[in-house]
């Protein structure tokens, strides 16, 4: 497993840095609506719109802040960001109908928690992971 570890640990900096351009280019279009980049769901209230890509952006900039200065907290940290997209994922899913209608509007909200449950445990157990920001500030 260690041989893949740092690769996967470029692809969660890649993944991250992509988090943070969604999240900001979400809060632009959220911010001036004219910009309609279709990012936003008319379904959902604004205030939710607000959290779901500020909440994005923040896991995504925790993560990459974090990886690039091996701030120790970055595991837990990002662990913590991801339960609060989980949160956000599970409101939108369950209250406002994300994914459409019916009992397949789960599959995706199951994938995206299988997701952070790996991406975590990866974060929490993997010796690189460990390495890595057991040298930071």
């Amino acid at each position: 497993m260690s041989h893949a570890a740092k690769p996967f640990s470029y692809v969660l900096v890649l993944i991250h840095a992509v988090l943070i351009g969604w999240g900001v280019l979400g809060l632009v279009e959220y911010a001036y609506p004219a910009a309609s980049l279709g990012l936003q769901n008319a379904s959902f209230p604004p205030a939710l719109q607000f959290l779901h890509f500020a909440s994005v952006l923040v896991t995504g900039a925790v993560f990459l802040g974090g990886y690039l200065t091996r701030w120790r907290s970055t595991p837990f940290a990002t662990v913590t960001m991801y339960a609060v997209l989980a949160t956000i994922c599970f409101i939108e899913t369950v209250d406002f109908g994300a994914f459409g209608g019916g009992w397949t509007r789960f599959i995706p909200m199951t994938l995206e928690y299988v997701t952070y449950l790996g991406i975590s445990a990866f974060l929490l157990r993997s010796s690189t992971m460990r390495r890595r920001f057991s040298r930071g500030a």
